[in-house]
């Protein structure tokens, strides 16, 4: 199949404040001279974010990893998951059309798609909220058909429940995935036949489905506000020592601190906080004795460097600096000159 990059383009892309630190997180992962390594995870974050890979996203990227834009190109329109083209606001639904769905009526969920979403695949809805797309077997055939909706799977669907699906998504709602028929997981539509004493009367769903619920965030893309990817390739072995501080979702609406500024703490080692969720130097301010421990215990490469640099009375006046000049910048906005 040719895939060619969408005629319609935009004019920039740059990463979100919280999604760039995540970026260069991802980069402490690689040896120097390898951060090209990184490629399909930062494509997939710029995906994410804006929910299609446009020229701009793709050539920033390479940008970052010190690549040449083909070669960036060239992963981009390799890998099937990327989307050349805008998707649904909304969503976009992936309909799995290979055997298992195929025979348990696959072709009849496509239909819905058609007759709701667009003609043919990849073009959008109407009002620009949804899209289609078939794909090959996506690994839930004993609960056949099932389509993906964003991170997760509607399974066990019939035409008319895929219809009330796209109908709830429309409307702002977050329909339960996992199995549509009333099965807990995957196992045989009559019930338990072995394995009977198996208790599943305190959860509502199954796991996959019980988190989705929890987190609510089934249709919503990647946007840097989760709770921060940890970076354990970054973190040495710390045998339990100290106390792991408490990360942020994201950095504040300011954007992140410059933590350079503290002794010891160069470029690398600030995607690293980054990463782990510190980005303020309020955040280290905070922190207690067994923080300190543990990062001096974790942070492979820079083992010591928390107390040595005295990071947290450094953190202190770094952090009543930004309140002062915050302060002065309102009285000054509050002045017409």
């Amino acid at each position: 199949m040719l895939r060619r990059l969408h005629p319609d383009q935009p004019d920039s892309f740059a990463f979100t404040p919280a999604n760039q630190a995540w970026a260069e997180a991802q980069l402490t992962k690689y040896p120097a001279g390898r951060e090209a390594s990184a490629i399909i995870p930062l494509l997939w974050r710029a995906q994410e974010q804006e929910g299609w890979l446009s020229r701009p996203a793709i050539e920033h990227v390479a940008d970052m990893l010190g690549m040449a834009h083909i070669r960036a190109l060239e992963v981009a329109t390799f890998y099937f998951m990327f989307q050349l083209a805008p998707v649904g606001s909304v969503a976009h639904v992936q309909v799995c059309g290979t055997t298992s769905c195929l025979i348990c009526g696959a072709e009849d969920l496509i239909g819905v798609c058609k007759s709701k979403i667009a003609e043919a695949p990849f073009a959008l809805s109407a009002d620009g909220k949804f899209s289609w797309e078939e794909v090959e077997c996506l690994g839930a055939c004993s609960n056949a058909p099932m389509v993906q909706i964003g991170k997760d799977y509607y399974e066990d669907l019939t035409a008319e429940r895929l219809a009330a699906i796209l109908d709830e998504l429309a409307a702002g709602k977050v329909p339960v995935p996992g199995p549509q028929n009333g099965r807990f997981a995957s196992e045989p539509e009559g019930g338990l036949t072995s394995l009977t004493e198996a208790d599943t009367k305190h959860y509502s769903y199954n796991a996959s489905a019980e988190l989705a619920t929890e987190i609510g965030d089934t249709v919503k893309r990647i946007d840097g506000t989760e709770v921060p990817l940890l970076a354990p390739w970054g973190l040495a072995p710390g045998h339990g020592k100290g106390r792991r501080p408490v990360p942020m979702r994201a950095p504040g609406a300011q954007g992140v601190d410059d933590l350079t500024r503290l002794e010891g703490v160069d470029k690398k080692l600030q995607a690293m906080l980054n990463g782990i969720g510190i980005f303020h130097f309020a955040q280290i301010a905070e922190w207690g004795a067994d923080n300190v421990a543990w990062a001096d215990a974790h942070l492979e490469g820079y083992e010591g460097c928390a107390s040595r640099g005295n990071w947290v009375e450094q953190a202190r006046g770094l952090a009543a600096e930004g309140k002062t000049a915050a302060a002065r910048r309102a009285t000054t906005d509050g002045v017409e000159t």
